[in-house]
């Protein structure tokens, strides 16, 4: 089964969450860059703080605290520390163009929590061969958004068909390095794309990971917390029964699905293309 994240700062969610069963509460204190790159944008645009880390972390007993810090900056190594000592288990590294800034963040978290490669820029695909070297790396997520808005292409999940997402997961499979691929809603919603469809590519691609995304469960229009664990739940349920329908599948199911990807994904650009 898929390693499921959800992000939120909110400790009475976080652990609705985690007693639902997912793997990891995503903490983004990322903001540096972020409006730059997605300029109006409907995009999740968090700037969650180091007490917000505390908070989570004094109600999380089974689930991971994963941070998304800044990408490396002069403040760097304080914030590392800061969110060590608040208690992370993962930190995530955002927007990394350069094998030195990866060597950067390996050294200051010193194996003190997991290290999580966000792998989202174009620089950074052209030097994964390099960081794929060093030792300390633990995890890679291939965030789609901001990749495909780097690579200039017109629709997120472009990249799982025309070759990119393939490519950058025979290298990292190779080294034996558990990744994820950027996010997914929940079964039935097939807007603007099937996600029954996204988790068979996870499936093709051998990733082992995945966010829930914002669509899946979106608590900024659940005001009732009865009502959002409710819907969370039985979202959740879903995909889960899903997965367990697929895992049993062979690769001509997932060759097929994936042909199928490519059409619809071929007409979502067509027609954003017509506007």
């Amino acid at each position: 089964m898929l390693k499921l994240f959800y992000i939120t700062n909110h400790p009475e969610i976080a652990k609705i969450v985690q007693d639902a069963g997912v793997d990891r509460i995503f903490v983004d204190m990322e903001y540096i860059g972020k409006e730059e790159r997605q300029p109006g944008m409907d995009t999740v645009k968090n700037h969650h703080t180091i007490d917000d880390v505390k908070a989570l972390r004094t109600v999380l007993d089974k689930s991971e605290l994963l941070v998304r810090i800044n990408p490396i900056h002069r403040a760097s190594e304080k914030e590392i520390e800061e969110v060590i000592d608040a208690g992370a288990d993962v930190i995530m590294l955002p927007m990394w163009r350069s094998l030195q800034e990866v060597k950067t963040f390996v050294k200051l978290v010193n194996k003190r929590a997991k290290t999580l490669l966000l792998l989202e820029t174009d620089e950074a695909v052209k030097c994964l061969d390099e960081v794929l070297q060093l030792d300390g790396i633990d995890e890679i997520h291939i965030g789609l958004n901001d990749l495909h808005l780097s690579q200039g292409k017109r629709f997120l999940f472009e990249l799982l068909v025309d070759g990119t997402v393939d490519a950058l997961a025979e290298k990292i499979k190779t080294k034996g390095i558990p990744f994820g691929v950027g996010g997914v809603g929940s079964v039935g919603d097939y807007s603007p794309f099937p996600a029954e469809n996204v988790i068979a590519e996870h499936y093709r691609l051998g990733s082992s990971m995945v966010i829930l995304s914002r669509s899946f469960c979106d608590a900024s229009k659940i005001t009732n917390l009865y009502e959002f664990e409710s819907v969370f739940s039985r979202n959740l349920i879903h995909n889960k029964a899903y997965e367990k329908i697929i895992e049993k599948e062979n690769d001509v199911f997932f060759q097929n699905i994936h042909q199928q990807n490519a059409e619809i994904i071929q007409k979502i650009i067509e027609s954003s293309s017509a506007l």
